[in-house]
Formats: structure tokens, C-alpha cells, sequence
């Protein structure tokens, strides 16, 4: 694989590339770039962070080093839990994770090294050059609870900056829902004496329920919402069946074959009667889209098919 074919991999399905340019360089300049991606250990993992992990293996083929922070401090600040929660989350995760599909991943917990006086000195210099708006603003869409926001909330993103110079990283990968956050890395991390990485920035999953109900998350009240990698086969398949998944409209199974789904599988297989159509084989998302806003394939055909290949998936992490 030449440069220029391991940066297609690494924008492939990508929402957002800030600093392509970057690649190259990196590629052709260091024998193992660093990329990294942090989660908080808490609640269920959910096919919402599979995004990220296929992000992270595109890199890991085109030669990355792939380090996944298990950001306990941040779950802690965020108001995620006790550290005896937390602390049992850290474990699950990391048993998770490890098999994600990723070849050979560092996972590091984020106070094995957060709490260290030249981690904390960074922070501190963030914040004084940091405005109060201007962190409150960047945790819209991670913060719990924004309305009542703690200081402690205020203190996570220039965290999550930080971050990234002590684990020495020269990409990172993130959901939408981190792009406030990343851009004050664009803009602060000179003020640390670290160059400012290449962010990837994936599309994320909604709510089962629909694109209203918000993204896919583990902290929703309604399970049948969100779909767990340790949902047995059936779990998945039956929470597949209820989704929201309107004839001919855009709807979060459709977003699942697009964003999961077709960068795995080479293919998917629609089986159904002759009166129905047939059997059809869809090589691309785009035809299999076509096909369903033109009603020529029906929702709880596709809903039977995006159902088995996520439990397929999932079934070695489970």
C-alpha cells in the first residue's frame, strides 16, 4: 500500500479530516505515527463506539500505532460515577476492547499518568489563557447535565488537550460530538509547546428511536434505544426490528448500514419471495439507499439483514 492509498483508507467513511495535509509527512516521515481515541469507561459499550474502533483500524493497517485511552478521570469530572464504578467499568472496557478487531492496540487508564505534576502544570496553562465561555461551549454534546454545569466540567477539555502531548500523538479520532473540544487543540496546544495533530472526526450513530431522540448513547433511559455489544444475537436482531425505519425516508438503520455495516461487508444479501422482488445482492451503500427511498426494498427487509451482520459483528466481542 503507497502513501496516497493509506490516506484514502485513513479518510475513508470520515465525516471530517482537519489537517490532511499533515498525512503524508507523517507517513512517509515516522516508522509509527501515533493515533489515539478516548472513551469514558462507563455504561454499556455500544455500536456507537465500533465507529471510532473501524476509524482507528484504518489507521492501524496504514501503518499507525493505535493507543485507546480509557479516560477515567474524564468519567470522574463528567459525573459519571464513583471511582468503585468507574473503576469496574475500566476493567469491562478494557476486555472489550480488546476485541474490537484491532491488531495489537495500548490501552492506557487515564490517571496512570494524568495525575503527574508536569501533566497538571499543562492544564493549568491552558486554563489560564482559556475563558469560561469558552470551555462551557466546547461541552455541548459531551457534558452531562450542561444546564448545571460543575467546575469540574469546565476542566475536562483542556484535559482531553492535554491529553494528547503526553501521549505523544500525532492523530487523533473522535465523534462529532468532540469537534468543540479538538478545535481548542487547533488553537491552544503552541501554548504547551505541542504540535497540533490531525483530527479525524466520524459520524455518529443515532438513537434507535430516531435522529429527534439524539445520538446513540449508554446513558439513555430506554434500552431498546441503544444496542450493546454484549447483546446476545437475538437482542440485536429484536432491537433492529423496532427501530425507526420509515418507507423511503432516511432513518437510523440507514445510517447503520452506512456507517458499520458496508465498511466490513463487501456486500449484503436481501433474501425474499419472487412476489416480493427476489433475492438481491447490494455491493454499495448507495444502491442499497436508492433501492429504499425509492420503496423498492421494503423496511423490515432491511431491517432482517442489518440485524444479522450486526450480531454477526458482535458475536466475537460478546
Amino acid at each position: 500500500m503507497d502513501v496516497k492509498e493509506k490516506i484514502e483508507l485513513i479518510k475513508r467513511n470520515a465525516d471530517e479530516v482537519l489537517g490532511e495535509e499533515k498525512l503524508s509527512g507523517l507517513l512517509k516521515g515516522k516508522k509509527q505515527p501515533i493515533v489515539y481515541c478516548g472513551y469514558e469507561p462507563s455504561g454499556e459499550v455500544h455500536i456507537g463506539h465500533f465507529v471510532t474502533v473501524l476509524k482507528l483500524k484504518d489507521f492501524e493497517d496504514a501503518g499507525f500505532k493505535v493507543k485507546i485511552l480509557l479516560a477515567d478521570w474524564h468519567a470522574w469530572l463528567n459525573r459519571k460515577g464513583d471511582w468503585k464504578f468507574i473503576g469496574e467499568q475500566v476493567k469491562k472496557w478494557e476486555k472489550s476492547f480488546k476485541k474490537m478487531g484491532l491488531k495489537n492496540p495500548e490501552i492506557v487508564v487515564g490517571t496512570s499518568f494524568e495525575r503527574k505534576p508536569e501533566y497538571i502544570d499543562d492544564v493549568f496553562q491552558l486554563a489560564a489563557v482559556s475563558t469560561l465561555n469558552r470551555g462551557l461551549r466546547s461541552m455541548q454534546g459531551v457534558a452531562r447535565d450542561l444546564e448545571n454545569a460543575k467546575v469540574t466540567q469546565i476542566i475536562y477539555p483542556f484535559m482531553q488537550v492535554v491529553d494528547m502531548k503526553h501521549l505523544k500523538v500525532d492523530a487523533v479520532v473522535g465523534g462529532m460530538e468532540q469537534r468543540k473540544i479538538h478545535m481548542i487543540a487547533v488553537e491552544s496546544l503552541k501554548d504547551i509547546d505541542y504540535p497540533v495533530p490531525v483530527f479525524v472526526h466520524t459520524a455518529l450513530i443515532p438513537s434507535l428511536k430516531g435522529e429527534n431522540e439524539g445520538k446513540m448513547s449508554s446513558s439513555s433511559s430506554d434500552k431498546d434505544a441503544m444496542i450493546s455489544v454484549s447483546d446476545s444475537s437475538d437482542e440485536i436482531k429484536k432491537k433492529v426490528s423496532k427501530a425507526f425505519c420509515p418507507e423511503g425516508q432516511k432513518n437510523p438503520v440507514l445510517d447503520i448500514a452506512r456507517i458499520l455495516i458496508f465498511p466490513v461487508f463487501d456486500s449484503v444479501e436481501i433474501k425474499r419471495p419472487e412476489k416480493f422482488g427476489g433475492d438481491v445482492i447490494y455491493g454499495s451503500y448507495h444502491d442499497l439507499e436508492k433501492d429504499f427511498l425509492a420503496k423498492k426494498l421494503h423496511p423490515m427487509d432491511l431491517k432482517k439483514v442489518i440485524g444479522e451482520k450486526l450480531a454477526e459483528m458482535f458475536e466475537k466481542v460478546r
